[in-house]
């Protein structure tokens, strides 16, 4: 029973295989590699001819009509235009930003050049000789009492001096 079993099996591998009917339990295989029996069956692909409507469709997707290549032209004319524009404006832009970096930086050295003189010069004043000169050599006077004269400024942007003569 055991025996019938196993040619069951066997059978059963040999349809799966395609080598049923063929016994080749004796033949000897010489060497290190098995050969190859009989070539695989190789089944036929069968090539379906698609549906008229399908057919159709593809040849219209693949058909570019006069229309659709003037659309694509233009649209490839103003893209190359806009991006030649953009890398230009892009350019200006960097050489702009780099145009303020150095006008910033000049900026800075003169306010700081101006700061040190500036500083140099008020450092270098001495009030009490200018007191003295003024006193001194050119005649100059305190002011008396009466001769300072205040005015009230509503606007406060600017005040006017008018002469003794039109009062």
């Amino acid at each position: 029973m055991s025996r019938d079993r196993r040619n069951d099996n066997r059978t059963a591998y040999d349809k799966r295989n395609g080598t049923a009917g063929r016994r080749s339990d004796n033949i000897y295989v010489y060497g290190n590699t098995a050969r190859r029996l009989e070539n695989e069956r190789q089944e036929e692909v069968r090539v379906r001819k698609p549906h008229n409507e399908v057919r159709k469709n593809r040849d219209k997707a693949r058909h570019m009509s006069l229309g659709y290549v003037v659309f694509l032209t233009a649209a490839l004319c103003a893209a190359a235009y806009i991006l030649v524009n953009y890398v230009q404006l892009q350019a200006e832009l960097t050489n702009l930003t780099e145009d303020v970096a150095s006008k910033q930086s000049r900026l800075n050295y003169l306010k700081v050049s101006n700061d040190e003189d500036y500083n140099r010069i008020i450092s270098g004043i001495d009030l009490e000789e200018i007191k003295r000169i003024a006193l001194g050599e050119l005649g100059m006077i305190y002011a008396q009492e009466g001769q300072i004269v205040e005015y009230e400024n509503e606007s406060r942007d600017y005040m006017r001096q008018v002469s003794d003569e039109n009062q």
